[in-house]
């Protein structure tokens, strides 16, 4: 339940989408119980693009096409109740296409939920396009269930940070730590030749870059501390052959990896880069994409 956490953002509503698939009622398992620790309601989507299809199809489709939503979601909020009889379950049939059904259906401090599915024979590894792009254009976080759902906790919620621009986003996963009463591992993962030409010189070597990277992640976890004194925080710095590999590495460790996503010019949305593209296809956890205010590329996955 929420306990008063201070200093960080409002955790509002969770909102998850839900299409009848495997993945999807594990995402809606793990969005109940986060809505459980918030003491806040759950939102059930299903996005049935009616909108879309009444151009395309005969009343009597679109009528049975409704039914199916409608049965969809009860079964998705009766598998809720099962587990959280207390949880205050809304459901919600849109007639919008998905990405934009669980968008509308958000509020401004609300986080959305989707879940993973295969595409193409790779079960375990692959992002659905409709999370995907859920991920890619939301305002809000977004959390996309992978891993197994039933795994032991590790009582670890990790935040990957490059710089200061990751100052505004990182205390969303404070937040989130402390809900769960668990350790904040703030981890910054680095490859030296990502900065070969910029970061390190000829005359700097991997311990010197290293104790850069060391600092400025004191750096950042120093608010965090004042903000959350009862929040256990280490910092942690990791090179590797890149820092996507370090991550997905760290992903078997903890039980839910967050990471910030850049805003585009002119507010169209966060922005996906490459590791967080690889997060989302090959963590072995639940992966929540934070938009972030900052402008810094340098500073931004």
């Amino acid at each position: 339940m929420n306990t008063g956490i201070p200093h960080g953002p409002e955790l509002g509503t969770v909102v998850v989408g839900v299409d009848g698939s495997g993945p999807a009622t594990r995402a809606a398992l793990w969005a109940a119980a986060e809505a459980d620790r918030r003491d806040r309601p759950l939102r059930i989507v299903y996005a049935a693009d009616l909108d879309r299809l009444t151009q395309l199809a005969s009343a009597r489709v679109i009528d049975q096409i409704h039914e199916a939503g409608r049965d969809l979601l009860q079964d998705a909020a009766l598998a809720v109740r099962e587990r959280f009889p207390d949880l205050t379950v809304i459901r919600e049939l849109s007639r919008r296409d998905p990405v934009s059904g669980l968008h509308v259906s958000a509020g401004r401090h609300d986080t959305l939920v989707v879940g993973s599915r295969g595409l193409g024979g790779f079960g375990t590894l692959m992002l659905g396009s409709v999370g995907l792009e859920v991920a890619a254009r939301s305002r809000l976080p977004v959390v996309v269930v992978r891993g197994e759902s039933d795994g032991p906790t590790t009582g670890v919620v990790t935040a990957a940070v490059r710089g200061r621009g990751d100052t505004d986003w990182v205390r969303f996963a404070a937040r989130e730590a402390q809900l769960r009463k668990a350790t904040l591992r703030v981890l910054s993962a680095w490859s030296p030749l990502a900065h070969a030409g910029s970061v390190i010189t000829m005359l700097d070597g991997p311990d010197e870059t290293t104790r850069e990277h060391t600092r400025r992640v004191e750096i950042l976890a120093e608010p965090l501390r004042r903000a959350f004194p009862n929040l256990t925080l280490t910092t942690e710095v990791a090179g590797g052959s890149s820092a996507a590999a370090v991550l997905v590495e760290a992903s078997r460790h903890t039980d839910l990896l967050v990471v910030g996503a850049r805003r585009r010019p002119m507010g169209l949305g966060p922005s996906l880069s490459h590791v967080a593209h690889v997060l989302l296809h090959h963590a072995h956890c639940p992966v929540a994409i934070v938009p972030r205010r900052g402008t810094d590329g340098r500073d931004t996955w």
